[in-house]
């Protein structure tokens, strides 16, 4: 036969073994004394064993009640988290947020979006998914492995709902002991018999912008190397192999061997917050109202 325990019955123990008092108990349950005194009966009954050593004077726990006053308190521990738990998900306050970063938009921008969640949402997650391009994080985005995009507009695909969130301007990067290391401001024209270096993105927003302010400037550009990402970028100019065009977050990747220069002719990039069009969780509306309030964050050039 299975023993019947409330877990108000819990609750009733822990006050009285506390207050060591039936009346004093009695009064912190908002309870009458005579009910209080009979649901612990109740309880030792249903236990078979005494948890409480009654005397006109005063009220202690016996062995067994010390063991189940431990038990008790790790229970009713368990059902206060589990029940604030209910909560804080359903107001959209706990949870798992994973968020992707477009380039080295991660060095500029990851700062605030964590402050931003953590002033708003203390409880939430946070994963971080950095150097992913514009076209996987829309992927990513679409397929749920996603839940926000840091990322160049435009985006890719549909399904997705996106707010610009300020731009960021390109700058080129040459090695140490380029001819252009010299000037503090380079004009595309300036690069006309460069070998670039490439990220190879699909459908890639600064590349396209590259290419228009190459063409606007009179030229083609020669792409003679690519990556990946845009560490390995910066590294493949630091060997020597060739200038880059990159947003200006860029800059301020730790790498050796390279100069960073202001650069006229070519439009800004646009960053944009991006997130999947069905995402209708409580938890997503607390994240998106919590980085209303991230904007662009201009940065200095590196030095070289």
């Amino acid at each position: 036969m299975k023993t019947k325990v409330e877990l108000r019955h819990l609750r009733y123990f822990a006050a009285v073994a506390d207050t060591c008092h039936f009346g004093r108990a009695a009064r912190l349950l908002h309870m009458a004394q005579s009910a209080l005194s009979s649901a612990i009966r109740q309880l030792e009954d249903e236990l078979g064993v005494s948890l409480l050593a009654r005397t006109t004077r005063q009220v202690r726990l016996t062995p067994a009640g010390e063991f189940f006053l431990g038990e008790a308190r790790r229970i009713l521990q368990g059902v206060d988290l589990g029940i604030r738990g209910v909560r804080l998900i359903g107001e959209g306050h706990l949870g798992l947020v994973r968020v992707g970063f477009t380039g080295a938009s991660t060095v500029a921008h990851l700062p605030a979006v964590l402050q931003a969640i953590k002033r708003r949402l203390p409880e939430i997650k946070v994963e971080i998914h950095n150097d992913l391009s514009t076209s996987l994080q829309c992927d990513r985005l679409r397929d749920g492995t996603l839940d926000i995009g840091i990322l160049h507009a435009p985006l890719t695909g549909d399904g997705l709902d996106a707010k610009v969130i300020g731009s960021e301007s390109l700058i080129v990067v040459v090695p140490a002991g380029h001819r252009l290391a010299g000037k503090s401001v380079v004009t595309m024209a300036d690069l006309r018999d460069e070998d670039f270096v490439t990220c190879r993105e699909v459908d890639s927003a600064v590349s396209r912008l590259v290419l228009r302010g190459c063409l606007d400037a009179g030229f083609t550009p020669r792409e003679r190397h690519g990556a990946s990402s845009t560490a390995t970028v910066l590294a493949l100019i630091a060997g020597g192999l060739g200038i880059g065009v990159v947003p200006a977050s860029a800059g301020g990747l730790p790498m050796p061997g390279i100069i960073c220069r202001e650069l006229t002719g070519v439009a800004s990039v646009r960053l944009a917050l991006a997130w999947r069009k069905s995402q209708v969780a409580p938890m997503m509306s607390a994240v998106l109202a919590a980085l209303d309030e991230i904007t662009s964050v201009p940065r200095p050039l590196a030095n070289g």
